[in-house]
């Protein structure tokens, strides 16, 4: 499946440099990583990608390797490979999954704050499926979208994001695969126990949020076997959504990692 794709880049740039690709987690969107892609394409060429059943891409039931399939064969129709993948949350996972079952397509690996493991998703699971089961009215603008939205989100940052991924007005419909999306959480909350490959060689930065629980300890030993030249980076301030909560911070790191 080819993906909907923002490509950004310098005018004259180093194009022998690898291009970096930025993955957004569940819910998302390629321009979540707008800042960023704006910021680091100053100097390299970038690719945000929707991944399916998100933003603009085609929808279908998803698992890791079928993600990773669908960014490796846009990567591929857009001459970008090999690439360095940057990922979070969902995108993380299908960052890693890309490296694992394509490690010659993946110069460097950069995933934020998730880990090679089953959890981090299970909020998530309920709000699927209580979005896909919530009638859509007959009209809604903003603020009808924040009233409807609030029967079943109470957090103003989550109603925010989902705000994102609806087409308001007369007859509003989801713009994501929202069932798709609900039958697929099973295999977005796992992660496989049958890998494509034993272990990815390349360098690769886990970013963690300080406040955020989604990579523990006990995930080290088999972040050291996927990827044995991990290095783990906390950024203290932050929770799961790092790179919008400490946006300075995340540069930094991101910056550090490209060596720029």
């Amino acid at each position: 499946m080819l993906l909907n794709t923002i490509e950004l880049g310098p005018d004259n740039g180093d194009l022998s440099l690898p291009p970096v690709v930025f993955l957004h987690g569940l819910f998302g969107r390629a321009r979540n990583f707008g800042f960023f892609q704006r910021r680091i394409a100053a100097t390299r060429r970038t690719l945000a990608l929707d991944l399916r059943n998100h933003g603009a891409s085609p929808h279908g039931p998803m698992d890791y390797p079928t993600l990773a399939a669908d960014v490796c064969e846009t990567l591929a129709a857009h001459d970008a490979l090999p690439a360095t993948v940057v990922g979070h949350s969902m995108g993380g996972k299908t960052a890693m999954m890309l490296a694992l079952s394509f490690p010659a397509e993946v110069h460097s690996l950069m995933v934020v704050d998730i880990a090679p493991s089953e959890g981090g998703f299970s909020q998530s699971h309920e709000l699927a499926r209580r979005l896909a089961e919530l009638p859509l009215p007959d009209f809604l603008d903003r603020a009808g979208a924040e009233a409807w939205l609030g029967q079943v989100i109470a957090e103003k940052p989550v109603r925010d994001l989902m705000l994102m991924n609806l087409d308001l007005g007369e007859k509003p419909r989801w713009t994501i695969g929202l069932k798709d999306i609900a039958a697929s959480m099973p295999a977005i909350i796992d992660w496989p126990d049958v890998l494509p490959c034993t272990r990815y060689d390349g360098p690769t930065l886990f970013v963690a949020g300080g406040h955020s629980h989604y990579i523990q300890p006990d995930n080290y030993p088999v972040m050291r076997r996927l990827f044995p030249h991990y290095r783990l980076e906390t950024i203290p301030d932050a929770g799961h959504w790092v790179h919008a909560q400490a946006p300075q911070a995340f540069l930094a790191a991101l910056e550090r990692f490209l060596q720029i």
